[in-house]
Parts: C-alpha cells; structure tokens; sequence
C-alpha cells in the first residue's frame, strides 16, 4: 500500500505583499487593454498611408479608378496646373543654360518633378507659407515670384532675393532639412495668433534620415502644429540610393510613429498629386494636425551642374521615368477630357518661352548695385553673433590689405 506523502507547507505571504501583487497584476491588465483599444482606434487606422501610392492618370495619360474618398480637382484647375508645369519646365531649362555660361553659380534641376513642385503650390491659399529646398525654384516661379529674385542666391547675389514676409515663402534652404523645424514654428505661430493659415514644408527623400526631420514631425504631432510635410522623393540623395536611405516600406510610414496622418501618392500624377495635397492642407486647416505626403518621383538630370548622375545610375533608369514625363501625361489625360487642344498647347509654350527670354535678360544685366564682399555678414542673425563679427573682421582687414 503506498503512503501518500504528505505536501510541503507553503510559505505564507503577508498580506501586504499579495495585495500589492494583485495590484499590479490587475494594472497591467487594465494597461494591455488600453493599449489595445488604442491599437484598434480609427485614429490611428487613419494614419496609414495607401498600400500603393494615390493615382489618377495611369503613364499613358489614361484614366484609372482612384482609390475611394479621392476626387479629381475641376478640370479649369487641371488646366492652369499645366501651363504652369510647362512654364516651370522651360524656366529650368533656362536656369540650366545660364549656370553653363556662368551666370550662375550652381542650379539644382528639378526636370521630371513639375507635377510635385506645381501641385505643392497650387494647394495653397495666397495666405498659406511655403518653406522650400535648394531644388524647388520651380515652385516659387509657381507661386508668383519674380525669377531673377528667385534666382539670386543661386547667383551668389544674396541670402535671398526676395522678401520672404510679402511673398509668404522662407527662404530656399541648402541644409538638409533644417527648413522642416522652421516651418513647424511659424505653423504653431500662425495657430497661436488664430490665423487659419497652413505651412508647407518641401523635403527631399534624403532629408527624411536627417534628425531634424524627425524633431520636427514629433513637434508638429504633439502641437497638432498646421502643417504638411511634403517629401519629393526622387529616388537619390545626391549619389545614394533609396535602398541604402532607409529600410522603410515607404517614406510616409516615417510619419505614422508620430502620430502624423501619412500619404503616399504617384508624384506624377499632378491630378493625383493636387488631390491629395489639398486634402491635407485642407485638414491642417480644420485644426486636424500635421500630414506628411510622400510623393514619388524622379529628377531627371543630375544632382547639380557639378555632379556626374551616369557614375551611379543607369540609362535604362532613367528611359523608364522618362515614360513617365508629367507633363505628358497631364497634357494627353486634358485632351482626352477635351479641355486641351493643339491651340492650348502653342499658347502655353509660346507663354513659356516669353518668360525666359525675360529670365535671360534679367540674369544677363549685372546687379545695380553689385553686391560688396562684407554684405554676405549681413541678415544672418539679427543680432550677429561673435564668431561672425569676427570673421567680418578678418574679411574686412583682408580686403583692405588688398586695396593698398
């Protein structure tokens, strides 16, 4: 017969110490459901972009089913949208030829991102701000600027030539991202000041690994800052792949671990592009927060004029994007519509070639009065600091060590 053998005494647990395991246990059941109800909220849901970018107008210029909750802006738009892409297109080209000749110091093509740098501009109110790259010239023509003001710091001339207060646009900002934290500021300056007012802010696709992209997306969320982060991404950071920028799915999921509505859509596509572009600013302006737009495209010449693009890619790269030309495809999708005929396309490229003859002869006269050595201190701080009234000095006892 076995002898059941009789269980270890267990240890008493004082009372304080069981409850407070209770207490705990009990907490961290009430933390996994929120955190679950949190994970399953519509509001986070809404911040994931599109499985496949937002398009309209399929490479062809023929139509295709956009996704549900997306509509087309009027064809009157779509219109003016396209003489200003033309116009844009040809500006470029000009600025190129004057780098060449020497006029300029240096232009950053952005051929192939018409429909990016037209439609950016065409979703804001004349109230809105625009803070834009070294690349996005086009844009500010977009906008109204007077081109050779535009043009000026590429020049060599100025910090910027124009009056960024009259004009509501910052100055084009060489740093990589930098501009983003700018455009956060005056986007909370505007809400505090109870102005209805929207801040876009222009990033290439390699700005979105710098960390002031990230400082300012985390700013603009906790804020619920009015503003829409709009990335170009055109497939290079200078001379450096998308693959080796970020392991990311696409660079509009940055967005979504701060909180931020996030979109990807055909940078292309300008109808597409102005859709989805105006749906964001439009939120930003309800009070809804911050957006970020990843729009996908391509720059079709080199980084600058000082940059050999055929060291790190290849000509078939570039032929497929070149079948994707945006202004081809917004011209053949408008005469299919029958808003665009032959007559429309002369009138936009005679208007295109009127206005760089008027670049040209503006970036061939010499300044009035030219610019001094010494004015490249001025406007950079309002109070300068002591690095920089040093080095005025050691400028200034340079250039008089010269004239004698």
């Amino acid at each position: 017969m076995q002898v059941r053998k009789p269980e270890p005494a267990r240890k008493a647990v004082p009372a304080r110490k069981a409850g407070a395991a209770r207490g705990a246990g009990a907490a961290r059941k009430a933390g996994a459901a929120r955190e679950a109800a949190r994970d399953h909220r519509p509001a986070v849901e809404g911040l994931l972009p599109s499985a496949a970018p937002v398009r309209f107008v399929a490479e062809d210029g023929t139509a295709v089913e956009p996704p549900a909750g997306r509509t087309a802006p009027a064809d009157g738009e779509l219109l003016e949208a396209y003489r200003r892409m033309v116009l844009g297109r040809r500006f470029d080209r000009q600025a190129t030829a004057l780098t060449r000749q020497g006029r300029l110091a240096v232009y950053p093509s952005s051929r192939g991102q018409e429909a990016c740098q037209v439609g950016g501009v065409l979703a804001l109110r004349d109230g809105d701000w625009l803070f834009p790259t070294y690349r996005d010239s086009v844009a500010l023509v977009a906008r109204g600027l007077d081109p050779a003001e535009v043009l000026t710091l590429l020049q060599g001339g100025w910090h910027c030539g124009y009056d960024p207060a009259a004009v509501r646009v910052a100055p084009q900002c060489t740093p990589l991202a930098t501009q983003t934290l700018h455009a956060v500021g005056m986007a909370e300056a505007l809400r505090r000041k109870g102005e209805d007012g929207v801040v876009m802010a222009f990033v290439g696709d390699g700005g979105t690994s710098e960390g002031d992209f990230h400082e300012a997306l985390n700013y603009a969320a906790v804020r619920r800052a009015p503003v829409v982060f709009f990335v170009q991404n055109n497939q290079y950071a200078i001379s450096v792949p998308l693959a080796k920028q970020t392991a990311a799915p696409a660079l509009a999921y940055k967005g979504v671990g701060y909180g931020v509505r996030s979109e990807q859509v055909d940078g292309n596509d300008l109808v597409a592009v102005l859709s989805v572009l105006a749906s964001a600013v439009e939120h930003a302006r309800a009070g809804g927060g911050p957006s970020l737009v990843e729009a996908h495209t391509y720059r079709m010449d080199a980084h600058t004029n000082a940059d050999d693009a055929t060291r790190y890619r290849e000509d078939d790269e570039v032929a497929r994007w070149e079948a994707a030309d945006p202004i081809a495809r917004l011209e053949t999708y408008l005469r299919g519509r029958g808003v665009l005929d032959d007559e429309g396309v002369a009138a936009a490229d005679r208007a295109a070639e009127e206005f760089a003859a008027r670049v040209r002869d503006a970036l061939n006269a010499d300044p009035e009065p030219a610019p001094t050595p010494l004015e490249l201190f001025d406007h950079v701080f309002a109070e300068p600091t002591p690095q920089l009234r040093e080095q005025r000095a050691q400028l200034a006892s340079e250039l008089a060590a010269l004239e004698d």
